[in-house]
């Protein structure tokens, strides 16, 4: 493994014929000195609120249980509108009047109270602990929050409301603006650094924290709080997923059977929520303050196809060169990656598309890679998810556990690698992938170490 700038006699990544030597002599900037050449960031701190699960211990459990968080949609009038749709992964039972009081939950999206809870484990489990009066500790932390739909089901109500009863909420503008949510975070858990949303479809909440682990290196704060949170199940949203023909529409008899990707029978995604937070800092940082480290964020890429509103391109070279320049980010070797957490959303197009662009990149090693998808227990939180795939990796990598794929009980000739299928394995490795794949043609991926 290279970890030393000394190593410059060893092979470049992906290149046998080339030591790291001949890069640096020429001029060039290996991979390896330029991960050395930055703050390492690592995760001390992780908040779940998921459909199959409340809390990342359980979620962990229930994840490499198999447990699946999917179930018939529950409050909505069908005598009004008729879904197709019989399967969401939905979270019932969490009481959020005990994150916001009854008046706080009517003036915001309900994905804002589910990333609260998310965030204070997430801020408890880093000892984070922020006194009022207490500024400069507040300065010390900011805010990157990754969402796809954030508050459009909540305006969507509101433009109900408006036709129905003839107004809308003031709260319309503030909720219903995509920047806005990042700030009911700072407000609510009083954090006065950067505070933004980052919106980029289903990689949002990977590049937030992509994002988040340069404003750390860089000097602009020393601690971000970041993740994603997602709640777009609402009649319109759905609507309009089952007119693009993306979403699940079988009437299965069990709900759980709804989410099967890399199946043959699969036929859409399953709509899912939930929020998934991280507390992440230097290295350095957290060894002074006394913090244990869950994980290391050690290299993201993100790259776009410029090819479709909703399709990945054929050729696949983004989504392979998003997942190079994570790992070059990194500074390793790809047979260094001995886990994949997939996007794996359960549409035919990106099940197999993302199978044919881990076979791109990573060549016959590929077939020896384990990888699986989350998605199969808690359905797609749309922006939520590229967290959702982190937060079950940072947990599997720490206890050498991971979850498998659930209802994957036959071969799609075009998905033909280990999705760790229906029951969970004991893995060892040091490093791991997850990869997103987002309408408008958006690719990002992060590797993670463990530590």
């Amino acid at each position: 493994m290279l970890r030393t700038s000394n190593d410059l006699n060893a092979r470049a990544p992906g290149r046998p014929d080339q030591p790291y030597i001949s890069w640096f002599v020429a001029g060039h900037f290996p991979p390896i000195i330029r991960y050395l050449s930055r703050p390492r960031i690592v995760i001390t701190g992780l908040g779940v609120v998921s459909p199959n699960a409340i809390g990342a211990s359980a979620f962990h459990r229930a994840c490499v249980a198999g447990t699946s968080g999917i179930r018939r949609p529950v409050g909505f009038d069908e005598s009004k509108i008729s879904f197709k749709t019989s399967a969401v992964g939905q979270i019932v039972d969490f009481d959020l009047s005990t994150i916001l009081d009854h008046a706080e939950l009517k003036r915001v999206p309900r994905m804002v109270p589910l990333a609260i809870a998310a965030a204070r484990e997430a801020l408890g489990m880093a000892g984070v602990n922020i006194a009022p009066d207490d500024i400069a500790a507040q300065r010390a932390i900011g805010v990157a929050l990754g969402t796809g739909g954030g508050g459009v089901a909540f305006l969507e109500e509101q433009y109900r409301n408006l036709f129905e009863r003839g107004a809308s909420s003031l709260y319309s503008i503030t909720s219903g603006t995509h920047g806005n949510l990042a700030s009911e975070l700072s407000i609510n858990l009083r954090l006065r650094g950067p505070s933004h949303v980052l919106s980029t479809g289903c990689t949002s909440s990977t590049d937030a924290i992509g994002y988040a682990t340069l404003l750390i290196q860089n000097d602009i704060v020393p601690m971000m709080l970041v993740g994603g949170a997602d709640s777009p199940i609402a009649p319109g949203i759905l609507s309009a997923f089952e007119r693009m023909r993306v979403v699940s529409t079988r009437r299965w008899d069990d709900p759980v059977q709804a989410s099967r990707p890399f199946s043959p029978d699969r036929d859409g995604f399953v709509l899912g929520e939930g929020a998934w937070m991280f507390v992440i800092e230097s290295l350095e940082h957290a060894q002074a303050r006394g913090a244990t480290p869950l994980a290391e964020v050690a290299g993201y890429g993100s790259t776009c196809d410029a090819y479709h509103r909703v399709q990945i391109a054929p050729d696949v070279a983004e989504p392979v060169r998003a997942i190079d320049t994570a790992i070059n980010n990194a500074g390793i070797h790809k047979s260094q990656v001995g886990y994949i957490n997939y996007h794996g959303t359960s549409t035919e197009m990106n099940d197999r598309m993302e199978t044919l662009a881990i076979k791109a990149c990573f060549g016959k090693h590929a077939e020896r890679i384990p990888g699986s998808s989350t998605k199969s227990m808690i359905g797609h939180p749309q922006g939520a998810c590229g967290a959702a795939g982190i937060a079950a990796t940072v947990l599997s990598l720490k206890s050498g556990i991971f979850h498998p794929t659930i209802n994957l009980h036959a071969s799609d000739p075009a998905c033909d690698l280990d999705y760790i299928p229906n029951s969970a394995r004991h893995i060892n490795t040091e490093y791991a992938l997850c990869n997103c794949i987002a309408f408008g043609s958006k690719n990002s991926a992060i590797v993670l170490r463990h530590l």
